[in-house]
């Protein structure tokens, strides 16, 4: 199922239903403020392992990161964090960035990888928002690769519908999608080492 959800305003029903699909134990692919993503809801289980499937992961080996709607909700995830990690955060998100941070048992062990981590984002996309505030959840996360030998990342939401109609429950056509993923920084030592440079340019909000 391909729905149509403009990020600017997104339709209160068409997010109930997506959100009616995600507590079904479903998997939709959605857009964020970098590159279209796969999801679930973190609790369902099921959901998960099929994502895995699809990506062809086994699950103790996925190191997946989920989606949060605001800075409050992440406490829930994370362990405590210091001042001058919870400015960094409060400067850069909602943005295009993926921070890894210490988990809590909060976080499904299928998401959390050996080390008691795990990897959270708040991307400034109005639609993926108003998704997760709704469902009360976080929504795992995971690229949609494209077979393009130039485009690493699908963009064109259509297209995608059509490669993935059959393994996922809905598509939300938000929009074509960037091409370039998040800048990952990893906080969990207490330092702020940046994993992958993304679309996000953190230099300049690090503070020396």
């Amino acid at each position: 199922m391909l729905i149509k959800i403009y990020p600017e305003n997104p339709n209160p029903k068409a997010i109930q239903e997506v959100v009616e699909v995600l507590k079904s134990g479903g998997i939709i692919i959605y857009p964020t403020d970098t590159i279209y993503g796969l999801g679930c809801d973190i609790t369902n289980h099921r959901a998960i392992e099929r994502i895995c499937r699809l990506r062809g992961i086994k699950p103790e080996k996925a190191n997946f990161s989920f989606i949060c709607s605001d800075l409050s909700h992440i406490s829930e995830f994370v362990k405590p964090m210091d001042t001058s990690l919870f400015r960094l955060l409060k400067k850069s998100l909602p943005g295009p960035y993926t921070f890894i941070m210490n988990a809590t048992k909060n976080v499904p062990r299928l998401l959390s990888s050996k080390k008691n981590t795990v990897g959270i984002r708040i991307p400034d996309n109005e639609i993926i928002l108003e998704i997760v505030r709704q469902l009360g959840n976080p929504i795992l996360t995971t690229s949609i690769k494209d077979d393009d030998e130039i485009l690493e990342y699908s963009t064109d939401p259509e297209l995608i519908h059509e490669k993935y109609e059959e393994s996922v429950d809905l598509v939300i056509d938000g929009g074509y999608g960037g091409n370039i993923a998040s800048t990952v920084i990893d906080c969990s030592n207490g330092e702020f080492e940046i994993v992958r440079q993304g679309k996000g340019d953190i230099s300049d909000l690090i503070e020396q």
